[in-house]
This record gives C-alpha cells, structure tokens and sequence, in this order.
C-alpha cells in the first residue's frame, strides 16, 4: 500500500474513530488519533499531519475552535464529521478553513473517495503571491497571453500558478473557490449546475453516475456565496457570476469597459 503520509483522527466516539482509523490505515496513512480537541490539535502538530478528520461535537473544545488553532500552523487537508447538515454548521465549517464536509453516518468508501481527491489537489491556499505550479493548462474561454490564464471583466485566473487577480490586485482563494472559478471561467457562460461544481470540487472521485447529496449542493453554494464576498460582487449588477434560478451558476456577460 502506497504510503500517503499522516492521518489524524479527532474523534470521542470509539466505534467512529475505530472505523475511521481502520479506513484511512487501509487507505495507505500513518493514522494517530486523539479522543479530545486539545490533544487532537496536538498531535496534529507534533505529527505534522498531512489528513484530519475532525468531529464537530467534541467533550472540550467544539471542532469550530480545533480547526482555528490547527489552521494556525498547518495546511493539512480537514474533513469535518457531524450528525448535523444545517447550513450554518456547513458554513461555519468551511469558514473556518475546512475542506469538506461529512454528515454521519458516512460510508467508509465515501470517506476515501473524498480524502484521495483532496490530495490530488494543492495542500496549500491561492493566493497573489503562491507560484506554485500544479496540472495542465485549462482551454481558454476568451483569448489569453500565455497558456492556462483565462481572463474576463479584469479578473484574470492563472492555472499554471493557481493565482488570481484583479486588475492587477492579487485575490486570495481557497482551494475550492479557486476550482469553482476555474469552471465557471471556462464555461464562457454556459451555466454550471450544482452537481457540475460539486464534481468540480470533488475531484475524479465523483463520476456523472456518482449520487450527489444535497449537503454537498449547499456546500457548493456556500463556497459560491464566500468566492463572491471576496470578488466584492454587486448584487443587483455582478461582474463575474451570475446565479441560474433552480439550475446553477454561469459567467455573467463580458463588458467592453473591461476587456
């Protein structure tokens, strides 16, 4: 078994973290677990974890407030386990700096599904000054200086360094907010649906035929609703993303003072 670094498991239930461990150690990692927050945020340290699965209800300190200090000193990929699917729950989880978003009871192929295709991701956030280099340049959806860059109304995407920029200011995304801009960039305003972002987001893991939940559709809205707080969008008059009623999202119309 490939060996894909180290896991830790933030878990007071004993039959999920069991299941948890045994999952992720099939799945190739080194897995150390912790039964509290205090001790997970820890060991996550000491351990320099690449993988954490984190509980939200937690006999301490709430997973909200583990995953804070974890994102104090590292980058390791953060799957949040809960009983709950409320959007301010699934919004306070990916504010906070977490890359998925699990509901319990969860299936183990589920899990590892989603684990493998965060690491085919970069372990690290966009942001202006990363030159990070990671996969193939995109097609283009309008002309473009130099392979894997798509521009549109003075933002300008470069997949090549994953980096954004506004007129020049660089915008710092996450990795999610990063790949749902991808897309949409590409489609050159053809509308994505939910279940499109949610694949983007997921990775090769989720196949056309693969079941999309309706936590995954809001988290999707949710990392729509963070991208276009940070794009400072207009409501009544978006630059960039438009919302699609009941469908999706698309690319909103290009404007000549922006070309």
């Amino acid at each position: 078994m490939d060996d894909l670094g180290v896991a830790v498991v933030i878990e007071d239930d004993d039959d999920v973290r069991n299941l948890l461990e045994g999952v992720l150690t099939q799945a190739g990692f080194e897995v150390h677990t912790a039964v509290d927050g205090r001790a997970g945020v820890e060991v996550v340290r000491s351990k320099q974890a690449n993988v954490v699965t984190l509980d939200i209800g937690l006999p301490d300190i709430d997973g909200f407030e583990v995953l804070r200090r974890i994102r104090n000193f590292s980058n390791a990929y953060v799957v949040m386990l809960t009983g709950r699917t409320d959007e301010p729950d699934l919004l306070s989880a990916l504010n906070a700096g977490a890359d998925d978003y699990i509901a319990k009871p969860f299936r183990p192929r589920e899990l590892r599904a989603r684990v493998a295709a965060m690491m085919r991701r970069p372990r690290h956030e966009v942001s202006g000054r990363n030159t990070s280099h990671w996969g193939q340049a995109a097609a283009p959806a309008a002309a473009q200086p130099e392979p894997g860059v798509l521009q549109h109304n003075g933002l300008l995407l470069n997949y090549r360094t994953r980096t954004v920029e506004i007129k020049g200011e660089p915008l710092g995304l996450t990795r999610s907010e990063f790949d749902l801009l991808h897309v949409l960039l590409k489609g050159g305003g053809a509308v994505c649906t939910r279940a499109d972002l949610v694949r983007a987001v997921r990775g090769d893991f989720y196949e056309r035929d693969t079941y999309i939940s309706e936590a995954d559709e809001r988290a999707v809205e949710v990392h729509v609703g963070n991208l276009r707080r940070k794009l400072k969008e207009d409501q009544l008059s978006p630059r960039w993303l438009q919302t699609v009623r009941g469908v999706g999202y698309r690319l909103a119309p290009r404007r000549p003072d922006d070309a």
